[in-house]
Order: C-alpha cells, then structure tokens, then sequence
C-alpha cells in the first residue's frame, strides 16, 4: 500500500517547545501514513525537548539538535535533506488532525498544473480547546500578494517540484516566509482547495504569532514590493471587506462542523 501512496515528507521545527512537542509528534506518527518521512529540527533546545525527541527517534527519518540560523533555516534544512513527492511543515506547538495525510494523498490533483493542496484549521487554546476554525481562500495571484495569501500554514501542502522551481523558502526572514513561499507557488501555478480539517494550530502567549506582528507588517510590505514590480495599489478598504467575509464563513462553518471539529481535537490529542 505504502508504494501506491506519494511519500510526504513533514519537518518540525522546534526550540524549546518541550511543553507541547510531544503531543506534535504524536499527531503526525499517529497518521500510520505508511510512506511518511519525518524530520525535527530542534535549533538546541535547553529544555525537555531532547528527551523527547528521543523518545520517538526510532520512528523519525532524522532528528538534530544544534543552532541554526532561525525557524526558516531550519525548515529549508530539513527539506534539502527530504525525500517526499509532497512537503509540509508543522511548527512545534501544532497538530495534524486524524487522516491529514491520507485526505492530502488522495485529493492532491494530479495535474501538472496544481502546486499546492490547501485544507481547513481549527484554532486552539493553550490546553488544546477549541476556540473558532479557519478556512482557506481561493485567490488569484494579484490578490494573494495584496491582500494576503488567504491559507493556513499547518494545513498548506506542496510538491516538491514546485517548491524547488521557486526557490524554497528565503532564510532571511523571520516570519513571512511562508507568505513568500505561498505568493511565489500561487505564481507558479494552482493552489488547491479541500473542504477537509487537517490541521490545529495553537494560540497562546510565546508564540511567534502573538510576539512579532511588527515584524510581519514589514515583512509583509517587503514581499508586496519585491514581487508587486511598482506603486502598489491602495488595499486598505477592500482588504477589510475581504476580512469582514472571511469572519462570516469563518464563524458559519464553526457553528455548523462544532461537533466534528471537537471529535477531531480529541483523536489528535490522544496521537
């Protein structure tokens, strides 16, 4: 069965995410994907995250523990090591949801034209509750770069084709690299959509969410520039129209897949 399935190849970055790490790596080896590579990254955690790291290294394709040059540097490590048809990256306080993988096998087109396949997420609490889902945007390449990419990172999967043929991930930035990576795919070619949850991701205090919007905003400024060739337009009034709408079909969707989103939340966090 493993050969009849695309290898896909999943990389974790982590630095001393010992709190929530283990429950990480138990979402994704709690796929029984059987053409699964997995790969952490741990940038030399001072606190548990070895030992559980350990814990599971009979299970992973590769593990490190030493410095590296920040969250991106180790993720485009982890990929230049890699194998898999298909790649994606789960930060260290995330989760897979029950059958991501099996859902992003199957519902990968297979079509030259389709660079990425991206699902639905639900946003979580410290202790793993849930608190409201996320759902990806179909955008063409103008308004991704203008408006936002519009996808969910933890539940955004690509080929590694395309990821080669743009150039991977740039090291240099510390927060918008998956925007530039998205922005750079979407010009490549299509991004997928599947009605499908196939991933958690997790809110709370230190994260870099929570930690670096500045940083964001200027990277965000940079990557519009780099890739919007002139004066960029004026997107403040559309952009918060296409915000007001995607909290509409944000909160219906909550509403109406409460139950699952909560039957899922429970299988991820027993891995």
């Amino acid at each position: 069965m493993s050969m009849e399935l695309p290898k896909i190849s999943i990389v974790t970055p982590s630095y001393n995410q010992g709190r929530y790490l283990e429950q990480t790596i138990r979402s994704v080896l709690g796929q029984q994907y059987p053409n699964l590579e997995y790969i952490i990254m741990d940038g030399g955690s001072t606190d548990n995250s070895v030992e559980i790291i350990k814990r599971y290294a009979d299970k992973l394709a590769y593990w490190q523990s030493k410095r590296d040059r920040g969250q991106a540097d180790a993720i485009a490590q982890g990929f230049a090591m890699s194998t898999g048809a298909i790649l994606g990256w789960l930060n260290s306080d995330d989760l897979l949801l029950p059958d991501c993988l099996f859902s992003v096998a199957h519902k990968f087109p297979q079509n030259g034209t389709i660079v990425a396949l991206a699902g639905r997420c639900i946003l979580i609490g410290t202790s793993g509750e849930p608190l409201k889902v996320s759902l990806p945007i179909r955008r063409t390449w103008t308004d991704m770069l203008f408006y936002g990419h519009g996808l969910i990172q933890m539940a955004t999967f690509w080929t590694r084709t395309a990821y080669d043929q743009v150039g991977g991930l740039d090291i240099s930035l510390q927060f918008g690299f998956d925007a530039e990576l998205f922005v750079k795919l979407r010009r490549l070619g299509e991004i997928a959509i599947t009605s499908d949850y196939l991933a958690a991701f997790r809110l709370h205090p230190s994260s870099k969410t929570s930690t670096m919007q500045n940083i964001y905003q200027i990277e965000k400024q940079l990557i519009r520039e780099r890739f919007g060739k002139g004066s960029l337009p004026s997107v403040s009034r559309m952009f918060q129209r296409i915000r007001f709408s995607k909290r509409i079909r944000d909160r219906l969707a909550w509403e109406k897949d409460k139950a699952q989103v909560r039957k899922l939340l429970a299988f991820a966090k027993k891995g």
